[in-house]
């Protein structure tokens, strides 16, 4: 092996690993602020940090392996990795944001179902009639949201948004914070457990393993549907209270 490709291999080795510690640090951002279980499966975080991160990862170390030479100069070589190092931060700042712009900020019952609403399909010009409380985007999370009911001279412009892709969990002016209205309306809409393994038996196992994480015997619990940008699971609810306890990797249609 000759010496500059040992020089090579060993300056894309160290900037493989610098790659990897950064990479890090953004996935812990990513999976405990904008993605917590299960909306990095529900809302595809995993699949989307894998590619934008992943060909961080891969390219700039393969790009340093073609251009790094120890016979450059110092200054040729601060040159060179400073411009790979500057593209590869931007193709990073640029995947960070799409993931920003792509995260879950509200869990909203819309009637008979939960919504996963992620920030890039809330109709923004409506954030300022929603609650105070609701006004301002989530970074940490999901907020628990109830809709209102639609009110008579509402219903066209609700339908022509829904048609237009503005569900009502999307629209901030039917947002309400998380009360016993919410409750109310999940414990009177929530169906029986036993119904979605009914209809689901080959999933039973996975069933079982969220009913489990609850705490809570399956008679204690119903479900109602979970439509999210990734997968349509179910949020398990507890009778008792009316509050979501769990999630159900079984789609609840």
């Amino acid at each position: 092996m000759t010496p500059t490709l040992c020089g090579r291999l060993r300056a894309s080795s160290l900037h493989f690993i610098f790659t990897l510690i950064v990479a890090a640090a953004v996935a812990a951002a990513v999976f405990l602020l904008w993605y917590p279980w299960p909306y990095s499966e529900v809302s595809g975080g995993v699949g989307l940090f894998l590619l934008i991160v992943g060909v961080d990862v891969v390219l700039g170390p393969l790009i340093t392996l073609v251009v790094f030479d120890p016979r450059k100069s110092r200054g040729e070589l601060w040159r060179d990795m400073s411009v790979v190092v500057v593209l590869q931060l931007a193709g990073l700042v640029f995947g960070a944001h799409t993931m920003f712009i792509a995260r879950p900020v509200a869990l909203v019952l819309e009637i008979d179902r939960f919504r996963a609403v992620i920030a890039a399909s809330v109709v923004e010009q409506e954030l300022s009639k929603a609650p105070e409380s609701l006004r301002v985007l989530s970074i940490s999370g999901p907020r628990l949201v109830n809709t209102r009911e639609v009110k008579t001279e509402e219903k066209m412009d609700a339908v022509f948004a829904a048609f237009g892709g503005a569900d009502l969990g999307m629209r901030p002016s039917f947002w309400q914070e998380w009360d016993e209205r919410g409750r109310s309306q999940a414990l009177k809409v929530g169906k029986p457990l036993a119904a979605l393994l009914a209809r689901h038996p080959e999933q039973a196992e996975a069933l079982r393993t969220a009913i489990s994480r609850t705490g809570k015997p399956t008679e204690q619990l119903l479900y109602i549907p979970l439509i999210a940008r990734q997968y349509d699971w179910s949020v398990l609810i507890d009778k008792s209270t009316g509050d979501p306890v769990g999630f159900a990797p079984v789609d609840g249609f």
